[in-house]
C-alpha cells in the first residue's frame, strides 16, 4: 500500500486521529480534511515528512469534499456529532453528509470506502442521531455498494467522551445519574481496536460491500460501567436512578444549554431516547453482519486499557491508591 493516497474525512477527532495515525504507520499517505486545519497541526508528525496532508473541507459543502477527493486511492468517513450546534445538525452532518462524500466519491471511481457509523443505527428509530446515521448508511449503499460499512458500540480511549465525562462530574458532584436505571447494555470497544479495523477494511477487497459491528469482548449495563469506573478513580459516589420521563425533561434543559455559544449540553434528549435500547453487537438482528474478529483484530478488554487513562482522576493522581 504504500504511496497510496487516503482521504480522511473527520481527521482530526477522537477516532481520526487514531486511524491517520495507523494508516501512516502502515504506508499510506494520508490527506486529513477537516474544518478547522489550524486546529488539527498535531496530526503532521504521525508520519514521515510531507505523509500527512491537512485539507480544508466541510462536508456540508460540496465543492471542498470534491477537492479533498482529487486523487484519493481510498477514502474514511469518521465524520459524526452527538449534539446538534447551528448548523452543524444531525440530517446535514450524518445523512447529506455521507450522500455528499459517496456521491462524489463515485464520479470520481473511488470504490474503495470505509464508513463510520455506529450501532443501532436504524431508520426507525426514535432517536434522530440513530436515524440519520442510517440514512448515512443508505447513501453510501446508493452511491458506493463496494463500501464497507464499520458499526462500533461506545468508544473508549484517552479522548473519549464518555469515561472521561462521567470521571470529570465524579470529582465534584456526590452523585452520578444512572439514566433508566443504568440497565442499558454497552460493549466498549478501543479507539484503537476501531482504527485498526478501518485499516484492515481499507487493505483487504473481501470486506468490500460489508457490514461490521464492533464491539469489545465484554458486555455492561450502564450501572456496571459507572460502578467500575469509580472503582478505577478510587471514589465512592452515590448512583441515584433516573426515569426515563425524568431524563428527558432534563435533555431537554441541556438542549436549551446547549444553543448557547461555547456551551457543550450536559445531555439531550435525543441522547437518552438513544439510552432506551442496548448498544450490542448483534441487536439488529440482521443477516451476514460481521464482527471486529472476523476483520483479523482481537479487542483489548476495558480493565486493561480504563486505569491508565483514567489515573488523573484519582485523589492524588498516580500516586493514590489503585480503587477503594
Amino acid at each position: 500500500m504504500t504511496g497510496k493516497l487516503a482521504v480522511v474525512f473527520g481527521g482530526s477527532g477522537f477516532v481520526g486521529r487514531n486511524v491517520v495515525r495507523e494508516l501512516a504507520s502502515r504506508g499510506w499517505r494520508v490527506r486529513a480534511a477537516v474544518r478547522r486545519p489550524h486546529l488539527a497541526q498535531f496530526l503532521r508528525p504521525m508520519g514521515a515528512v510531507g505523509q500527512v496532508q491537512l485539507f480544508q473541507a466541510n462536508v456540508r459543502t460540496a465543492s471542498s469534499v470534491a477537492d479533498a477527493l482529487q486523487g484519493a486511492d481510498a477514502v474514511v468517513n469518521l465524520v459524526g456529532i452527538l449534539a446538534e450546534d447551528g448548523k452543524q445538525d444531525f440530517p446535514a452532518i450524518q445523512a447529506e453528509g455521507a450522500r455528499t462524500i459517496a456521491s462524489l466519491a463515485a464520479a470520481q471511481g473511488i470504490t474503495n470506502v470505509v464508513h463510520v457509523s455506529a450501532i443501532g443505527a436504524l431508520a426507525s428509530s426514535n432517536s434522530e442521531y440513530a436515524r440519520t446515521k442510517a440514512e448515512g448508511e443508505a447513501a453510501m449503499r446508493e452511491h458506493l455498494p463496494s463500501a464497507t460499512i464499520l458499526r462500533p458500540s461506545i468508544i473508549f480511549g484517552p479522548r473519549d467522551d464518555f469515561f472521561n465525562r462521567f470521571a470529570d462530574m465524579a470529582r465534584l458532584s456526590p452523585a452520578l445519574p444512572l439514566i433508566g436505571g443504568g440497565k442499558t447494555r454497552f460493549q466498549p470497544v478501543y479507539v484503537d481496536d476501531v482504527a485498526d479495523s478501518v485499516c484492515a477494511a481499507l487493505g483487504d477487497n473481501k470486506t468490500d460491500g460489508r457490514t461490521y459491528e464492533l464491539g469489545g469482548p465484554g458486555v455492561y449495563s450502564f450501572k456496571e460501567l459507572m460502578q467500575y469506573m469509580l472503582k478505577v478513580i478510587g471514589r465512592r459516589r452515590l448512583l441515584v436512578p433516573v426515569p426515563f420521563p425524568v431524563a428527558t425533561g432534563m435533555g431537554n434543559v441541556g438542549g436549551l444549554i446547549g444553543k448557547l455559544p461555547f456551551v457543550s449540553p450536559p445531555l439531550t434528549a435525543d441522547q437518552v431516547e438513544l439510552l432506551k435500547s442496548d448498544n450490542i453487537v448483534g441487536i439488529s438482528g440482521e443477516d451476514k453482519i460481521g464482527t471486529i474478529e472476523d476483520l483479523g483484530i482481537t479487542p483489548q478488554t476495558l480493565e486493561s486499557i480504563l486505569p491508565v487513562y483514567l489515573v488523573r482522576f484519582r485523589k492524588y493522581g498516580q500516586f493514590s491508591p489503585e480503587t477503594v
